[in-house]
């Protein structure tokens, strides 16, 4: 992890050196992400705010992708310097922010609990998936000449397809017959295995980082498209144009290969992908076309250090419910002695308590984003 901070005699970190428009759709999904993890009880949440059981698509599921199509977005920027050519120096940098981010997804499912047994540890996570789906998509960038990328995310979609139909049970699209849960058991071993859904799946695993890769290569295309045209209305209509064929095509699709977020399905890439297309170009042209920047400070203030606030919610998070105030922890007690009282409505107030989760970190964020301290992985 290292840090930077840009002084006010250089370039402003929320400014000319970053497209501003991405910064603040990353602080919407930080956000966004933050409030779907900790409700105050899971026994009084909005449907909105909740995953999909199994096909579907909630507004809930389209957080992560939005996060990886983004991380696409800035790989074109991250990734010009090399002259989008395969190279050591390249390749080490690449290398090193997957291990950085992978080693804090690891230590994040390992605090605060250090003293455990490590044979039931949960190996991959949603940083972890991050860490893969993003370095995968960086080599396949320098290998490939950019205007071959969409061929390569169709091969990679195709082919997860093929795998996921072919291989998969009776029902391959399933819970217990996906052909993506046997490759995880078989590679990482059912004691490493998310639990959440009754028997032993990641819904972050190996496989399933294939058609993860394929959201960051269209970010990474539209990154590329937004470069190309500038701040004008035709790189409005043009993302605006491809998310809406991404959505049809995604819907189509979704008919024979359901859209479904735990296996993530081809035609979920495609459904969330343009949608995160169409949500950029709004952002785009509201925020650098139109110069409207006035309400973007509090989601840029995430936006900036995305990683580090959503770390540090996971870590804040877990003490809360590791403290203890008589019987139950300090999670359950705020929700009970503080936002359960201020409404009837119990569904609000379980809204409440992400809320004030999101109100702190934001005010230590703001002091990195006032300082322009921006922590990169």
């Amino acid at each position: 992890m290292d840090m930077a901070a840009t002084k006010s005699s250089g370039k402003s970190a929320g400014k000319s050196a970053r497209l501003m428009s991405l910064d603040v759709f990353r602080g919407m999904t930080v956000v966004f992400m933050i409030i779907v993890n900790t409700p105050g009880t899971w026994s009084h949440v909005y449907a909105p705010l909740r995953h999909a059981s199994w096909h579907g698509c909630t507004p809930t599921d389209l957080v992560f992708p939005s996060f990886l199509f983004i991380s696409g977005v800035a790989m074109f920027y991250s990734l010009r310097k090399f002259n989008f050519a395969f190279s050591g120096p390249a390749l080490f940098r690449i290398l090193r922010r997957v291990a950085l981010i992978f080693a804090v997804g690891l230590f994040l499912n390992i605090f605060p609990r250090f003293v455990r047994d490590y044979d039931t540890l949960r190996i991959m996570g949603v940083l972890q998936r991050i860490a893969l789906a993003w370095g995968l998509g960086a080599v396949i960038v320098l290998l490939i000449k950019k205007n071959y990328i969409w061929i390569a995310t169709a091969v990679i979609l195709l082919g997860y397809w093929a795998l996921m139909h072919f291989m998969g049970g009776a029902d391959p699209y399933s819970l217990e017959g996906n052909y993506a849960r046997t490759v995880d058991l078989a590679i990482i071993g059912e004691n490493h295995l998310y639990k959440g859904f009754g028997i032993p799946f990641d819904p972050e695993g190996l496989l399933s980082t294939l058609p993860a890769t394929a959201t960051v290569l269209l970010g990474f295309m539209a990154g590329g498209l937004i470069t190309g045209k500038g701040n004008s209305w035709k790189t409005v209509g043009l993302l605006t144009f491809a998310g809406v064929l991404l959505i049809g095509a995604g819907l189509l699709w979704g008919e024979y290969f359901p859209i479904n977020k735990p296996i993530w399905t081809s035609s979920y890439v495609l459904y969330a992908g343009g949608i995160g297309m169409v949500v950029l170009a709004l952002l785009f042209m509201i925020v650098d076309i139109w110069n409207l920047k006035g309400w973007t400070g509090f989601f840029n203030t995430f936006g900036t250090n995305a990683l580090f606030t959503y770390v540090l919610a996971g870590m804040l998070t877990k003490t809360l419910l590791i403290i203890k105030i008589g019987e139950v922890s300090l999670y359950n007690w705020i929700f009970t002695h503080i936002c359960s009282p201020l409404f009837q409505e119990q569904k609000l107030a379980s809204l409440l308590f992400p809320i004030l989760l999101v109100t702190v970190i934001w005010a230590i964020g703001y002091i990195l984003y006032r300082k322009k301290i921006i922590i990169r992985l």
